[in-house]
């Protein structure tokens, strides 16, 4: 999988997510032992949002992050998207959501639409991670906030050889068991071991032109949440 790049690596990654949508979000809740929700809540209160704000929840898959928002915010504006049509069909039968198609490297929306857009677990799967960050700066209103929920490369410590037990043995045996799907669970820690450093997502986000960029570590490292402002 890791060698995969451009569009063959767009489709596996589009056919991948198909094939476990129905057990998508039962697996988030077992490989972070319910951390995820809790997390979720945290994205939302970064994005500082309120009812009269208009919301992008971007690779929403089933739908987590943007059913948080409007939980939070009945009156908001949210707009849940992915490229992935049988996630977001999964989705539709949990909420009536707002979901529409969308491709993160050219996002069907106009320029300012939108006071924060929101992502969980998408950036790590874009082919181009830049152009999936400017686009996210393009579709934000002055003063509009990106929040990146994502996994992220560990730093090495004395916890490493059982983060790397977990990820590489017992994440892929349990969304075998439960999906059917063992390759797609294999996929996870190779996409976090070759994905950016927090730092660097940082940094990758300055560079889009974003500012008071920061980010904060969760469960061991092998997590993180970034913020910035337009």
């Amino acid at each position: 999988m890791t060698q995969l790049t451009g569009n063959e690596r767009a489709a596996y990654v589009q056919n991948m997510f198909t094939r476990i949508a129905k057990r998508y979000d039962l697996m988030n809740r077992l490989m972070t032992g319910g951390q995820d929700i809790r997390w979720r809540k945290m994205v939302i209160k970064l994005a500082r949002i309120n009812n009269s704000s208009a919301l992008l929840d971007l690779g929403t898959g089933t739908g987590d992050l943007a059913r948080e928002a409007a939980t939070q915010f009945p009156q908001a504006k949210i707009i849940a998207s992915d490229f992935t049509h049988e996630m977001m069909r999964v989705g539709k039968r949990i909420s009536a959501l707002n979901f529409s198609t969308a491709d993160a490297l050219k996002l069907p929306f106009n320029d300012s639409s939108f006071d924060a857009v929101i992502s969980g677990f998408l950036m790590r799967n874009v082919i181009d991670l830049q152009k999936a960050i400017e686009e996210q700066f393009r579709v934000l209103k002055n003063g509009g906030r990106i929040i990146v929920l994502d996994t992220t490369r560990p730093k090495k410590n004395i916890l490493s050889p059982f983060i790397w037990i977990h990820m590489h043995f017992i994440i892929p045996t349990l969304g075998g068991l439960l999906t059917g799907v063992s390759e797609a669970y294999r996929y996870l820690p190779e996409t976090t071991e070759g994905f950016v450093t927090a730092e660097e997502m940082a940094s990758r986000m300055m560079a889009a032109g974003f500012k008071k960029v920061d980010f904060k570590r969760l469960m061991f490292g092998t997590i993180a949440i970034h913020w910035g402002e337009k």
